[in-house]
């Protein structure tokens, strides 16, 4: 499937839990961290943390040989998430459409806190306005760092409805 600015903010929408602690937390992230390691070869780091307070509630790699650049970019696609309240994947092909940077949209002297690629997800529950979590996963290409997620957070609610 090509992504669309479209597609990605219904699947955004499509993921949207009916609660978010560090029990589900730590569900998705096996989740994620068990289809990585099913599907593909390179080794990821997988990231969930609160919104609010950046409270770490499941870290871990799918296997040997991330360095430590992958915790560069997961603080990097945080941040997006975070200050914008949607995917890295979503703003990238916003900016895209836009054919603009970061760095001109919002006039930012510094742009190299954000990155504005795939595997930096919202979390959001129902009724509540805003994000509540960020997953992020580091290691692999784009489009996957950020199918990873979304299909994790999609077999979480299959096994929980």
């Amino acid at each position: 499937m090509s992504l669309t600015v479209e597609s990605v903010a219904t699947q955004e929408e499509a993921c949207r839990l009916s609660s978010f602690d560090s029990n589900v937390a730590w569900e998705i992230g096996n989740i994620i961290r068990t289809n990585v390691q099913q599907k593909f070869t390179r080794p990821v780091v997988i990231y969930i943390a609160h919104a609010n307070s950046s409270q770490l509630l499941f870290f871990a790699t799918s296997g040997p040989g991330t360095l430590p650049d992958n915790m560069h970019w997961v603080k990097r696609k945080e941040a997006v998430v975070l200050r914008w309240g949607c995917s890295t994947m979503r703003m990238r092909l916003t900016l895209q459409a836009k054919a603009k940077t970061l760095q001109e949209v919002y006039e930012m002297a510094d742009p190299s806190i954000y990155a504005v690629h795939g595997g930096g997800f919202p979390v959001k529950v129902k009724g509540v306005e805003g994000i509540v979590g960020v997953i992020v996963v580091s290691g692999l290409a784009q489009e996957d760092d950020h199918s990873v997620i979304a299909d994790g957070i999609q077999e979480y609610l299959a096994r929980s409805s």
